[in-house]
């Protein structure tokens, strides 16, 4: 049996509407009831594939219902077409109560057929069929949720005009551009302050991305206060760190803040999502530094601050340099190895992040003494403060009390 030849890489509204004319499907639903298929002439098709049984598709909706709501006022002449990935009738009118568009009606075979012409193999799938270069291959959740109703009319032409603002932003825009937002020109604080962004121009910044849920990013907090508390309370250096929240909600938000002692972009704000973007953050913790100059110094100011702390301070190529070779200095300068009388193995030059000194039980960072039996560390300076004398008489009195045996 011959297979028809559904393989046209660029695809377009009166195809999809032959298709179903070709399978006898003479009306589509809404919430409202049936709709003629003829209602969507003139309109941008768009094809939506979920089913009510998948997580991510549940939590896609939401966007796109913003996005359909806002268009459809700014009478925009969008449809979209929800087609079915569900197993059963029921699941297929639950899902559908949560959608203000329009439906191919429950029938597995034709949707299986959709799916199988369409080449969806992951959902959610967002497929506009328009004519200027975007393949099926190409799903527009990702872009949706990135952009929102500027995505729209989700053409390659669209895409790449609005990287290029990205790209712009990243690069060039100021501070009031990257951290302001429509009627908001101000940051929070923990204690309900309004700081202007205006007062953050010619200060070193750092966005911090981040989420209480996460363990790692409460562990960094508190590596990251105490860099800020040295920069800002002690030597009172022109630096200012922003929360960029990725937090759940707005309770969450709100505990995430309240350990910190620096400024954030409010909560409801899609200023925190756009900035994600522009940075292109895949990970949290992450620490995006921005000169006085208001460029970027780095992307990756989390190693910077977990390596040297305070210290890296104002995180440029050239002080980084300057601490690298300090520290080469410092240890060429030390004995590769020592014997300490705290401890009963030898103990070994290690470069180290940050540890604990098992001697003076103060934090550590970059050189240690550690031993490669035991967990056991020492700071340069505590390396032999206990005298030998001291060592002596400890022992004497030790084999005094002994019982003889």
């Amino acid at each position: 049996m011959a297979v028809p030849d559904y393989e046209a890489k660029y695809l377009d509204d009166l195809d999809i509407m032959k298709f179903l004319e070709a399978e006898a499907v003479e009306f589509l639903l809404s919430s409202e009831g049936k709709v003629p298929l003829s209602s969507c002439q003139g309109k941008t098709i768009c094809l939506f594939f979920s089913a009510n049984w998948c997580r991510p598709c549940r939590t896609f909706i939401p966007h796109l219902v913003e996005l359909h709501d806002t268009l459809r006022k700014r009478d925009k002449s969008l449809e979209i077409i929800f087609i079915s990935f569900d197993r059963d009738e029921d699941g297929f009118n639950e899902h559908l109560k949560n959608m203000p568009w329009l439906a191919v009606p429950f029938d597995v075979t034709l949707h299986r057929r959709l799916i199988d012409r369409y080449r969806v193999d992951r959902i959610p799938s967002f497929i506009p069929l328009c004519s200027d270069g975007i393949t099926v291959e190409e799903d527009m959740t990702g872009f949706i949720e990135d952009y929102g109703t500027e995505a729209f009319p989700f053409t390659r032409k669209r895409r790449e005009e609005l990287k290029a603002i990205d790209k712009r932003k990243r690069e060039e825009a100021s501070l009031e551009e990257l951290l302001a937002h429509e009627g908001r020109n101000f940051l929070i604080s923990a204690d309900d302050r309004k700081v202007p962004v205006s007062e953050l121009v010619g200060k070193t910044i750092g966005l911090y991305f981040c989420a209480y849920w996460s363990p790692p990013c409460r562990a960094f907090t508190v590596q990251l206060t105490e860099a800020y508390n040295n920069l800002v309370t002690v030597k009172d250096r022109g630096f200012e760190i922003v929360l960029v929240s990725t937090d759940r909600d707005l309770k969450e938000f709100k505990v995430n803040l309240n350990s910190m002692p620096w400024l954030a972009i409010p909560y409801e704000d899609r200023t925190r999502h756009d900035l994600c973007r522009i940075f292109d953050i895949k990970g949290i913790p992450a620490l995006v530094l921005i000169g006085p100059d208001g460029k970027v110094i780095t992307m990756n100011g989390k190693f910077i601050v977990s390596s040297y702390g305070a210290e890296a301070f104002p995180f440029t190529e050239s002080r980084i340099r300057d601490l690298e070779a300090a520290l080469r200095k410092e240890g060429e300068a030390l004995p590769h190895q020592v014997e300490d009388v705290k401890h009963e193995h030898v103990l070994k030059l290690d470069m180290a992040k940050a540890y604990v000194c098992d001697f003076c039980k103060k934090q550590g960072r970059f050189w240690a003494f550690s031993c490669d039996v035991c967990d056991y560390d020492l700071h340069p300076s505590c390396v032999g403060m206990v005298k030998k004398d001291e060592c002596f008489l400890q022992n004497t009195i030790t084999a005094t009390l002994q019982p003889e045996i």
